[in-house]
């Protein structure tokens, strides 16, 4: 019987050692979060959402989409911004192309908390190139990349009308966990003990000379599976939010849908209480800047190869802080999600 095999049959003691404490033993290490709030800003969601827009505009930093996140009843309000910085790419020109991930910059503006204030947050560039960038001979220098990228957008957030904050927000995990992450103490089995690189699951591959084709025809697929991608009972409809190429040789698709929005929302917001009221009851709108979901197109030389996320490996990375026992009860969601996007990938492109 392998490791993993043994570390499966014992999920139930896993989540008995959670019950009784192990997350609380880990806190003396938690530093940075995946996510940090920028802004409560001080207008109304559509002021905060026009002001910063005009701030991007002015700004060094690339737009490439906007994804407005279905909260469960639209009693909340989201929107998700994708963009890069040139600056930061031009320092990571010489990484792998299968780092990609690092590059993709995500500011969320979403309704919270007491009165439904206005918020902005990002994914936090400096904890993610800790993922991403971890055994890389230029770590320190990624690292210094990253934060002037978070200031980069920090500075187009501060011409938003509010107060500015800072505040890290969960998940928290010290340096070494983001370095090595693979997933979180007992769960760690959910998501096979793989790390950023092994989670990137290939769909499919094909040759280097056919890298732009390949991007076309994942392009194609996902499009063709986008009708109904608005319902949120629907998990095998695809949108896609963004084709963003980063250097010569990945391509970054970000999709969502409805049904992975509220999922991700609803299953967040169910065991925390902090900035839960009655008419705002999704605290886990703060994640926003999880989404959209991610699909890579990276020649490397060798092949092309068409990946996702392991999406429980990601779903971790991103949501730890929704809490064991809400894992352990949507163990099936991760999966479904997977299965939805290898389905749309490969319904119109032959796997080679």
């Amino acid at each position: 019987m392998t490791i993993k095999s043994i570390a499966r049959s014992g999920a139930v003691f896993g989540l008995a050692l959670a019950m009784m404490g192990w997350g609380a033993n880990a806190l003396a290490s938690e530093k940075y979060g995946v996510f940090e709030r920028i802004l409560e800003a001080s207008g109304t969601f559509a002021q905060t959402t026009q002001a910063l827009e005009k701030s991007i505009a002015a700004s060094h930093l690339v737009l490439h989409a906007t994804d407005n996140i279905a909260v469960p009843h639209n009693i909340q309000q989201a929107r998700v911004y994708i963009l890069t910085s040139p600056t930061y790419e031009n320092a990571a020109a010489s990484m792998p192309p299968n780092t990609i991930s690092a590059q993709i910059l995500r500011v969320a503006v979403y309704t919270y908390g007491p009165g439904k204030k206005t918020m902005i947050d990002m994914a936090n560039p400096v904890a993610l190139a800790m993922v991403y960038y971890a055994k890389s001979k230029e770590y320190p220098q990624m690292i210094a990349a990253a934060k002037a990228a978070s200031q980069e957008i920090t500075n187009v957030v501060d011409k938003v009308p509010g107060t500015p904050v800072s505040e890290q927000l969960p998940p928290m995990r010290s340096e070494s966990t983001l370095n090595s992450f693979d997933g979180d103490g007992p769960a760690k089995m959910m998501a096979d003990w793989d790390n950023w690189r092994e989670s990137q699951d290939t769909v499919y591959k094909a040759k280097p000379e056919n890298f732009a084709a390949t991007v076309a025809k994942v392009a194609a697929a996902l499009n063709a599976s986008s009708n109904d991608a608005n319902n949120p009972d629907n998990s095998s409809a695809w949108h896609v939010v963004a084709q963003v190429p980063v250097g010569q040789n990945a391509v970054w698709f970000g999709i969502d849908n409805a049904y992975t929005q509220n999922k991700c929302v609803r299953i967040n917001s169910q065991f925390r209480s902090r900035g839960k009221t009655k008419d705002a009851p999704y605290p886990g709108v703060d994640h926003a800047p999880a989404l959209p979901l991610e699909v890579l197109v990276i020649n490397n030389g060798k092949h092309v190869q068409v990946a996702q996320y392991g999406e429980m490996w990601r779903m971790q990375l991103y949501f730890w802080d929704s809490g064991y026992l809400a894992f352990a009860t949507n163990t099936l969601i991760p999966s479904t999600i997977y299965g939805s996007i290898k389905n749309a990938l490969t319904a119109t492109v032959a796997s080679k």
